[in-house]
């Protein structure tokens, strides 16, 4: 069968560093082809060059049996290509409306904008997907989830030939999931070529029909999907095998690090309605605390909260280390013991445009000083422990952070919290868009702070992952806590259960 596109040969270097090497590729359609590979591999440079954003590479892409080079993206999608980012690519400060038509705006009769019919159409594209947000609100108004279904209504609104998903689920609850995965199978019946990178191998089964492996950028394996087992996958990606262990049950801690009481957080928006409504629990020293919840149930919410983020709209006592807190202001938060790695990463974890060093660095400005100025020296001694505890796979220490995979980019906030040694981790959704043995590394990082005596709050959306690395879960729907389990109580269907809506005690 003719491939609707191909690409033959192509090779891609940064700064000397061999991205990509004579990766060749088919894309049949009417078929979803599984792009898989640990991150870092070079599956997000490959849909970059071919959907016109990397110019600058070595080799050939044929579309439609036609020989194409793309100049920018526009021409991508001019002849029908689209790729839904990974990495969100809206504007926060234009609405749903205006961020769906970017570049590709309706025009009325007399030359003007029509924005009723953007508006309309946007309608149309939300009710589709089942996202109830107005086409007017401005994008920075929306959580991360949300935003990650207007980058997909974005592919939608062109009627595209070929689409690429980059990790299209990372921030989505399982109902958006779902609405999702129906769409995918239109469009595959409508003969669309499909490419679906995802580190959720549970997805690639269900959905692709054939798969591709890249290894540190060379494909290393592709085929059929029912011809391979997902322990075939995992080795293949990682050139090894690689287990998830379930962490074991040890003793509760009896110190208590930090106590909720009776928080609530009012919904401006909604006075009736808090988003948080009479939070308690506890966290042990050298616990690990899950935390379960639908895109929407309140969990990050409560992560800001304890951050210092919300203070004007928030009641309640937090306790700290035995002493009760008022924090206005996330610095408050920070001297005080307490660090977040963020949800959205790429706005709240790093500077883009600032070094891994410096990223490393931002922490603990006054451990690398000197009589008030920073210290090169103490600065690369900091960035060769983390680079090599934590296996960033950086070129150099002057690399912008930007240029690192979002796997390396979240090792790098991780450090530099760590470099910190805070009484209270809080880790939002740590392994989004994270390959399975960079999770692997996350988990084990996670089990020597443990032992180190470092409490850790973690917020995650994938049952398995809160089940394999923590001592106790909580689990919240509609702003409250509905169940607390053991590691040895919890389950996937009681806590799936228990995070809807009806099974909150009133």
């Amino acid at each position: 069968m003719q491939p609707l596109l191909e690409v033959q040969q192509i090779t891609k270097r940064f700064a000397g560093v061999t991205a990509l090497s004579a990766v060749d590729l088919r894309l049949e359609g009417g078929k979803v082809t599984a792009l898989i590979g640990e991150n870092g591999a070079g599956k997000s440079t490959l849909l970059k060059i071919m959907s016109g954003i990397y110019t600058d590479y070595e080799g050939i892409i044929r579309y439609k049996d036609e020989e194409v080079k793309f100049s920018r993206p526009r021409d991508a999608q001019d002849r029908g290509i689209s790729i839904i980012h990974q990495e969100l690519n809206l504007i926060p400060y234009l609405s749903v409306a205006q961020n769906i038509f970017l570049g590709r705006e309706l025009i009325n009769s007399f030359g003007f904008l029509d924005r009723e019919r953007m508006i309309q159409k946007t309608k149309v594209l939300l009710e589709k997907l089942k996202l109830e947000v107005s086409p007017t609100a401005l994008i920075s108004s929306l959580k991360v989830g949300q935003q990650q279904i207007i980058e997909i209504a974005k592919s939608l609104l062109v009627e595209s030939e070929v689409v690429f998903m980059d990790e299209p689920t990372s921030a989505i609850g399982e109902s958006e999931v779902e609405v999702l995965f129906e769409i995918i199978k239109e469009l595959k019946a409508e003969g669309k070529a499909i490419v679906y990178i995802s580190h959720k191998l549970d997805e690639l089964f269900a959905l692709a029909d054939d798969f591709v492996v890249l290894r540190d950028g060379r494909v290393v394996g592709q085929g059929p999907v029912r011809e391979i087992t997902r322990g075939q996958l995992i080795t293949m990606m990682a050139g090894r095998e690689v287990m998830i262990s379930k962490k074991s049950i040890k003793n509760k801690p009896v110190e208590k690090v930090l106590e909720v009481r009776n928080m609530t957080l009012q919904n401006p928006g909604n006075p009736q309605r808090p988003l948080l409504s009479h939070i308690n629990f506890s966290l042990g020293k050298g616990e690990v605390l899950g935390i379960y919840g639908l895109m929407g149930a309140g969990r990050t919410e409560l992560c800001e909260c304890l951050f210092g983020l919300h203070p004007d709209a928030l009641s309640g006592t937090i306790a700290l280390d035995g002493r009760i807190r008022e924090f206005k202001s996330p610095i408050q938060a920070i001297e005080a013991g307490m660090a977040l790695v963020p949800e959205d990463r790429k706005k709240d974890g790093i500077v883009p445009g600032m070094s891994v060093g410096k990223n490393l660095s931002l922490t603990v400005i006054d451990k690398i000083s000197k009589f008030g100025l920073l210290n090169d020296t103490l600065q690369s001694k900091l960035y060769d422990k983390h680079v090599a505890s934590l296996k960033i796979k950086v070129s150099h220490e002057d690399q912008l952070i930007r240029n690192l995979s979002g796997g390396n980019q979240q090792k790098v906030i991780l450090g530099k919290w760590i470099e910190r040694k805070p009484l209270v981790l809080m880790l939002d959704e740590p392994t989004r868009g994270i390959d399975i043995n960079a999770k692997n590394e996350i988990y084990e990082l996670i089990s020597t702070l443990n032992k180190e005596g470092i409490s850790v709050l973690v917020i995650s959306s994938e049952i398995p992952e809160i089940l394999a690395i923590s001592d106790r879960i909580l689990v919240m729907s509609e702003g409250q806590i509905s169940a607390e389990f053991s590691s040895e109580e919890a389950t996937e269907n009681n806590i799936m259960n228990a995070c809807i809506p009806e099974h909150i005690n009133q």
